[in-house]
């Protein structure tokens, strides 16, 4: 089936149900710890499942001239009802290897019972129970369809606990705790379902309804000559009911757990026998697992799956708001719509730009529609065509625009067509806006299609930039949109606020400095995230990779002319506030238990790494390997480290590329010279972790994946897919 039928199931019934399920689990909670707190009261016998009947009996018949009942409930708490030697009637809890009372049975407290009485019909009778089974079975149906959604984006069974990307809070530990409370949640859902359905007699016709416990057994041979007392466990036993007189002909009726049994009192022979129906055994069953009433662990667990479900609710509802605000929303349909907006987006930025024009477009009363670049097909109204997309790697399509060029020339429009091309990237590389201009080259080649605009570029988000190409635009077309910029301008929400603690130049020839910042005490971070900071206080972002030192962030930056991001943090001076974010970079961080790792860098990439090798508390074999144009002062100070963590077992071997000095060597000249390393790391399972630019990431990848190929060893993918080469390049 199909994602989006599961992802819409899942919510149409989390909808629903969700106010019952928070009731239910709230209250489910309670009672769970309840049951804990039972598991603590000191009423149960040491050794109590080594306990025969023939000890219990004896001891208790010494102690008691007279017994009536004795009750084992759940908690293995026996309680006896009897008189005792002087003729006072006795009802408590006693020791059965003693016969010593160990306290009064109490009934539950208001409270509790309240509790369980809300929980199990919500005060309405029967009606309140039917609603509450109906509740139990969607649960069970929303723990299936969230089950479905979890395979479909971990890619399979095999992956089901495989690492899931962290994209934020909620969407995070929806899917983690999801898949640990999966068991628990269907146990629950299916046993509450169960009980509903037996209070209403589902599994019994009318004739088994008269008649719970006459299904008579034929009694064996062993069974007449063996006495129960010696054989049988008090553990196994839920009731004893004494006989009245000394009488051989009056026996013990003891009801185990799946059958009731008549004994003969002096010789411990089975005289008659009941089976108890299956529904009644799967009725006990279904309520120890649904209480935990059995086991105070699994009690925990229950606590802990109901506290998850209420969880669940809020971060489902979580996700769907945050799905639902940058979701493509249509007024009109595809073959109605004479404007069509197509948007390329790899983190939903061009999106925005793409809707607020959209937004615009609809409010001047015409008919447009937007959708991705990979939902391309034939659009019989159509007669402009507006594609926003941004360019990934060096010049890649975004995700979700991968497949517009084949689907450009599979579905060739009817009519003509005027379109224009905008832009997203960051002009800091090499193929800025790459894949814009490989779409409006496509375009030019389409007979039906119409150039209205030259391709425009939008570098990093600038609302100022974007309406340049508005008034052009809208001159052209005659359709007045709006040239505020503020319009377009995003900045994200809930930055925090670091303070400058430091900031040293390193080398004033290549104008690079380091920066020294103070986050705040609940900020969580390691080196290899990635601090996020707004410059020119709108939508464009600047990500700087962390190093983490004494608990501080240290960023290593180069000073780029007219650099927006690294003009703001060199005029930053101590004291100063910044706000930014911190970003998560989990599939960057230092990898746990490997036997070895190397580090690849150029230029400022070399900053994390210096972070994880001051980090390496374990003392694991590290390597790095760093390129740089010359020897300067900040060579110099990393030679000065390297040698100080070389010194504290913290780094293996320093190995240092100077590609315009007179014996020059690139980073690859390195990978090439140390080929067997290489080669044996991976082997042995070792990591490969690479940071800077994206040409220097490739040149890397291209030589380690050809000896790969030289060493007959398996192909670089391979290692990519089990995490041994991790990159964090820009």
């Amino acid at each position: 089936m199909t994602l989006s039928f599961w992802r819409y199931a899942h919510l149409a019934l989390a909808l629903f149900s969700s106010l019952f399920l928070i009731l239910a689990s709230a209250t489910g909670t309670i009672l769970a710890v309840d049951a804990m707190q039972e598991k603590t009261l000191p009423y149960r016998a040491e050794n109590f499942d080594k306990i025969t009947l023939e000890e219990a009996l004896t001891v208790l018949k010494k102690n008691y001239s007279e017994i009536t009942t004795i009750s084992i409930d759940h908690n293995q708490f026996v309680t006896l009802q009897a008189i005792d030697e002087e003729g006072n009637d006795v009802n408590a809890y006693i020791d059965p290897k003693t016969g010593k009372k160990l306290g009064t049975p109490l009934k539950k407290s208001e409270f509790i019972q309240w509790v369980t009485g809300f929980h199990r019909s919500l005060f309405l009778h029967e009606t309140g129970r039917f609603f509450v089974g109906v509740i139990s079975f969607l649960l069970v149906l929303i723990a299936i369809s969230g089950f479905a959604l979890v395979l479909n984006r971990q890619r399979g069974i095999r992956n089901f606990f495989a690492k899931v990307v962290k994209e934020y809070f909620a969407q995070y530990y929806h899917v983690v705790l999801g898949r640990l409370a999966l068991i628990p949640i269907l146990i629950i859902a299916l046993t509450g379902t169960y009980l509903s359905l037996e209070k209403f007699n589902f599994f019994m016709d009318k004739k088994d309804q008269e008649k719970v416990k006459v299904v008579k057994a034929v009694i064996s041979k062993e069974e007449k000559e063996t006495s129960v007392f010696k054989h049988t466990l008090l553990a196994d036993v839920k009731q004893i009911e004494f006989p009245f007189t000394d009488d051989p002909e009056e026996y013990y009726i003891i009801e185990l757990k799946d059958r009731e049994i008549e004994v003969n009192q002096v010789t411990g022979a089975i005289v008659g026998k009941k089976l108890s129906p299956m529904t009644a055994q799967f009725s006990d069953l279904s309520l120890d697992l649904h209480t935990g009433r059995a086991n105070g662990i699994w009690a925990f667990v229950l606590a802990i799956a109901s506290i998850n479900i209420l969880f669940f609710i809020y971060s489902g509802f979580a996700i769907t708001l945050k799905r639902r605000s940058s979701r493509i929303k249509n007024k009109f349909k595809a073959n109605e719509s004479e404007f069509i907006l197509l948007v390329g987006s790899e983190n939903g930025s061009s999106l925005r730009f793409a809707n607020a024009v959209h937004k615009q477009l609809i409010d001047q009363g015409k008919k447009a529609f937007i959708t991705e670049l990979n939902s391309y097909t034939a659009f019989s109204k159509a007669e402009h065509l507006i594609v926003f997309s941004s360019t990934h790697g060096l010049g890649d399509a975004p995700s979700n625009g991968n497949k517009f060029i084949s689907l450009l020339k599979k579905y060739p429009q009817q009519q003509k067509i005027t379109y224009s091309v905008v832009g997203f990237g960051s002009n800091a590389y090499p193929d800025f806006c790459g894949f814009a201009f490989e779409i409006d080259k496509q375009l030019e080649n389409q007979n039906w299609a119409e150039r209205l605009l030259d391709v425009q570029t939008i570098n990093d988000k600038s609302a100022v930039e974007f309406v340049n190409w508005i008034r052009l635009w809208s001159a052209k077309m005659e359709i007045p949109l709006s040239t505020t910029p503020s319009l377009y301008n995003h900045v994200p929400k809930g930055l925090q606020k670091l303070m400058v603690l430091d900031k040293t130049l390193i080398s004033e020839t290549e104008q690079t400095f380091l920066i020294t910042l103070r986050a705040n005490m609940r900020a969580k971070f390691t080196s290899g995230d990635l601090l996020a900071i707004y410059p020119a206080n709108d939508s464009r972002e600047r990500l700087y990779s962390i190093g983490s030192h004494s608990g501080n962030i240290q960023l290593v930056v180069k000073l780029h002319p007219h650099g927006l991001g690294s003009s703001f943090l060199n005029a930053l001076v101590p004291g100063n506030t910044i706000k930014a974010r911190i970003i998560n970079n989990k599939a960057f961080h230092f990898p746990k238990k490997v036997p070895q790792a190397a580090f690849i860098s150029n230029g400022t990439g070399i900053a994390p790494f210096l972070g994880m090798i001051e980090q390496n508390k374990t003392r694991t074999e590290t390597h790095l390997y760093s390129g740089f144009r010359m020897e300067t002062e900040t060579v110099s100070g990393y030679k000065k480290f390297t040698a100080e963590m070389i010194q504290k077992q913290k780094l293996h071997s320093f190995h240092l590329a100077l590609s315009r000095e007179n014996e020059h060597f690139y980073v690859m000249d390195l990978i090439k010279r140390d080929a067997d390393f290489f080669i044996n790391l991976l082997q042995k399972g070792g990591v490969i972790m690479i940071c800077g630019s994206l040409a220097m990431q490739q040149d890397v990848e291209a030589i380690l994946d050809q000896l790969c190929l030289e060493r007959n060893v398996r192909n670089l993918s391979e290692y990519k897919k089990n995490g041994q080469l991790l990159s964090d390049c820009y």
